[in-house]
């Protein structure tokens, strides 16, 4: 399990041997289902998304069907790991999609490396299960010259002596700087915004919905953005939300800012979303920081990093 999985269970290998007084407590002879059992208060206790908690219950009730509920933890091998995943793809006649099948493999590796950190196995037996995943086209992102050119363009429209327009400048570098997705990008507001320190600008990424605040978080952005930000509202005077206007309308603004660069692969938020993880990366942001920074759940870092690095390798 690598150090990505691990940081979803932070609490120290003393402190889970020993478990709480909510915590059943459990052995290396305790059943499949006490073990899934223990790891779902886990996963509570540390506060994990409710998605993420779902999803790994979900996947570990096929173990329990496949290897049966009363299984002692310490039995089950590697070899009846690799079986059952033999089984979900092969065996249950229900097509199993590469994706959900590197998930269930994630699910494995983290379950079983949390049994055997916590001192309960003492041999995980999921550490040697390999995934090679079917080869998938990687996402289409910007490089270098391409993102020179997308600048040069959104000058060219802020500098239009009939229609000078400083939006697009502003939705582009704030998309390349933060990453953010496209519905959270709707969903500023100007109040978002941290301007108190002048060489440390930065916006905040907010949910209106509880069960997502675990997704918020702060991102900064370069000193530059503040005056293309004042150009901006000076010239649309938003009032609540930075955009007021629809999505579809905002990806016309980054297509404008295409057709003005020359660029015929044209540009989308899942593009510039992209783009900046690969340059933060490029750059030596640490793994960890840059999940946080994109809003990825764990599982969904899981897909994300492998496609990082290939992009990475190739020249921008």
């Amino acid at each position: 399990m690598n150090d990505d999985q691990m940081a979803l269970f932070p609490d120290q290998p003393e402190q889970r041997a020993q478990g709480h007084a909510s915590e059943p407590q459990i052995g290396p002879h305790s059943s499949l289902r006490s073990a899934v059992r223990a790891f779902a208060d886990h996963m509570q206790r540390i506060d994990l998304a409710e998605n993420t908690v779902k999803s790994f219950l979900g996947d570990l009730s096929f173990l329990e069907r496949y290897l049966g509920h009363e299984v002692p933890i310490d039995t089950i091998a590697t070899k009846d790991l690799r079986a059952f995943m033999e089984y979900l793809q092969h065996g249950r006649g229900v097509p199993c999609t590469p994706k959900s099948y590197a998930r269930r493999l994630t699910t494995l590796k983290v379950f079983f490396g949390w049994l055997a950190s916590a001192g309960i196995l003492e041999q995980d037996p999921a550490a040697n299960l390999v995934h090679k995943p079917a080869a998938s086209p990687l996402p289409a992102i910007l490089s270098d010259d391409q993102v020179e050119r997308a600048r040069d363009a959104c000058r060219t429209l802020l500098s239009d002596a009939k229609n000078p327009d400083p939006r697009p400048q502003f939705l582009f570098h704030l998309l390349l700087q933060t990453g953010m997705k496209k519905s959270e990008c709707l969903a500023l507001q100007i109040n978002h915004f941290d301007l108190s320190d002048p060489a440390a600008p930065a916006v905040w990424v907010r949910y209106k919905d509880p069960r997502r605040h675990h997704k918020e978080r702060k991102l900064a952005v370069e000193p530059t953005l503040p005056a293309m930000l004042q150009l901006y509202v000076a010239a649309y005077k938003p009032r609540e939300a930075l955009f007021p206007c629809t999505g579809r309308n905002l990806e016309y603004v980054l297509h404008k800012v295409a057709q003005v660069a020359g660029l015929p692969g044209g540009i989308s938020f899942e593009m510039l979303r992209w783009t900046c993880a690969v340059r933060d990366f490029r750059s030596g942001m640490e793994p960890e920081q840059l999940r946080r920074k994109l809003g990825l759940s764990q599982m969904a870092w899981e897909d994300t990093l492998p496609k990082l690095q290939a992009l990475t390798a190739r020249p921008l």
